[in-house]
């Protein structure tokens, strides 16, 4: 059994409750986390506040960066065994769990990196006065984080954090978060101070809602779905702690009649099927021009009848999704589209040998969907992918912009003119041309509009989030 880490110690949940977690590959119970609660929560955001005015308060950016530093060396040097647990604990094939540790280094490399480069400025003003503006850290950071990549997550939200001085309160999902203990386990080894990171495990409606709405908690790092996401912002809210929030997608891949679709296929098809397309940014709708339809769909059909989905260790396209609840609910969207008469265009196949109470979905292709069906709008989060036509440049903007998310967009075309027009007109956050994801983008700025969520993570401007600004004017005249 795990347990809490609370001001550089482990202990046990006040409660004494455990709560099961369950192995997607076999449906099987194999390990007990923690049953954190609001007690919990409590003392994890006072000893955070002690941290902030206390020792880590007093730490130096330099000396900030030379700990995440270290941190991202001991997580490179157990880089195998974390990739093993994230493996077990949320599905996902081996190839997978090692990017993701690849990454989560990256993150603590970048940060530590950018911690001493985080700069004030100077505003020119009245004769007599100089006035500055300087970054300061918020505080207390509560940082919310799901079960589809905790280990990556771990280092998206809480490193820039770090990097701008702010002490941490963590609550992970309770679905997958077995990467994050031992991840906790780390930074104490590396020399982070107590309270620098709390660590609280139990279910999101005691222990996350607890940090959402404790008036000691400064700002708040959510992403999760958009409902869950409302409520987190409404209990910040009633304490004045702003926000920044990731809350899914339904991104589109925009295939034009002039694009290279022997470059596009391939990654169209990672970016549904990576991580069994439990990814917000996931590529779930491909928006095609016409007179190209048919020869991108009858190329796609053939890649998705060869997907295969199969355990960590089998390493193959797919792993199982998280739960039996997740399974219903993807499950359910498939059902829903076949009663609907959209026409399910190929499908994958769940491999040999795979435990039959494991949750896998075989990979589905449907299209053409009707505009406004619900596989087409709202979010599977499963490796389903849609397809839809689409006649010229403004029909393709129109479908595009059709939802209320606005995450990420892919734009796939030879005309140089229309690589520069289109991303200026799509509601999002992230467009990428003639590429998607772009290896996982550490440095890139991530996050969207409207139902997608505010505020950005990635890149320097997440250290930037997680401070606020204080203007400062001497008279010296």
């Amino acid at each position: 059994m795990t347990e809490i880490y609370i001001d550089g110690a482990w202990r046990k949940a006040a409660s004494g409750e455990t709560i099961p977690v369950y192995e997607p590959a076999t449906g099987g119970r194999f390990a007990q986390i923690a049953a954190g609660g609001a007690a919990d929560i409590d003392a994890a955001v006072a000893a955070a506040r002690a941290a902030f005015e206390g020792a880590w308060g007093r730490t130096t950016a330099t000396e900030r960066g030379r700990l995440l530093t270290e941190l991202s060396r001991r997580i490179a040097a157990e880089a195998e065994e974390l990739a093993q647990i994230e493996a077990r604990d949320t599905g996902k094939p081996m190839k997978q769990a090692r990017a993701d540790i690849g990454a989560l280094v990256r993150y603590f490399e970048y940060y530590g990196g950018a911690a001493d480069k985080l700069h004030g400025e100077a505003i020119p003003y009245l004769n007599g006065y100089n006035v500055a503006v300087v970054n300061e850290p918020y505080g207390v950071t509560g940082h919310i984080i799901p079960w589809n990549y905790p280990a990556q997550m771990f280092g998206r939200t809480l490193a820039p954090a770090l990097a701008a001085g702010n002490a941490t309160v963590i609550k992970p999902a309770e679905d997958a978060c077995l990467s994050i203990v031992r991840l906790a386990a780390l930074a104490h080894e590396a020399g982070f101070p107590p309270g620098a990171i709390n660590l609280v495990t139990g279910l999101g409606e005691e222990a996350g809602a607890a940090l959402a709405a404790h008036p000691g908690v400064d700002f708040i790092s959510f992403t999760g779905s958009p409902e869950v996401g409302v409520l987190v912002q409404k209990a910040a809210a009633e304490h004045y702690a702003p926000c920044v929030l990731e809350l899914g997608g339904k991104s589109p891949q925009i295939v034009f009649d002039d694009a290279d679709l022997d470059a596009a296929i391939p990654i169209i098809i990672a970016a549904i099927v990576q991580n069994g397309g439990q990814t917000c940014s996931a590529g779930s709708r491909v928006l095609v021009q016409e007179g190209v339809y048919d020869a991108l769909v009858g190329r796609l059909a053939e890649r998705f009848k060869d997907l295969r989905v199969g355990s960590p260790d089998m390493d193959l396209d797919c792993g199982p999704l998280i739960s039996a609840d997740q399974k219903r609910r993807v499950e359910g969207f498939v059902e829903g589209a076949l009663r609907d008469g959209v026409p399910l265009i190929a499908c994958g196949s769940v491999a040999e040998g795979a435990d039959a109470n494991g949750y896998y979905v075989a990979p589905a292709l449907f299209g053409p969907a009707p505009r406004d069906n619900l596989i087409a709008c709202e979010e599977v989060f499963g490796p389903v992918l849609v397809v839809l036509p689409f006649r010229d440049e403004a029909d393709a903007v129109a479908l595009a912009n059709a939802t209320d998310y606005g995450l990420i967009a892919a734009v796939w075309t030879r005309d140089g003119a229309r690589q520069q027009r289109m991303p200026r007109l799509l509601r999002c956050g992230q467009v990428f041309v003639n590429c998607y994801g772009a290896g996982g983008g550490v440095e890139l700025p991530f996050g969207g509009v409207g139902k997608s969520g505010h505020g950005r993570e990635k890149g320097f401007h997440a250290i930037e989030e997680f401070c606020r600004t204080k203007t400062i004017v001497h008279h010296f005249g």
